[in-house]
């Protein structure tokens, strides 16, 4: 007989965060890399929801819930695509 596919009982919202953060970093990591894509408009949001799911996955892998790796590697991610899209905007915007 196949397994279940319900939820176990101690499946949390919270260990969505990291996952989540993770993939949100990379999109604003690539809309950087490479600006010409449609994705450079939505890297600055996609940076700052990152760093502020990351965060929150941080504090929640820290307390046993969610894994603590997907959430430093997307808040880091996020951080560098969020400053890294600022900065693009500041310096184009400068000259």
């Amino acid at each position: 007989m196949p397994e279940p596919t319900t939820p176990v009982r101690t499946d949390t919202p919270a260990d969505a965060l990291g996952p989540t953060a993770l993939v949100l970093g990379a999109l604003s990591t690539v809309g950087v890399c490479v600006p010409a894509l449609f994705l450079f408009p939505w890297a600055v949001i996609a940076g700052a929801l990152a760093v502020t799911l990351g965060a929150a996955g941080i504090r929640y892998a820290l307390h046993g819930i969610g894994r603590l790796w997907t959430a430093v590697a997307g808040t880091v991610l996020g951080a560098a695509g969020f400053v890294g899209t600022v900065a693009l905007i500041w310096v184009l915007g400068t000259s």
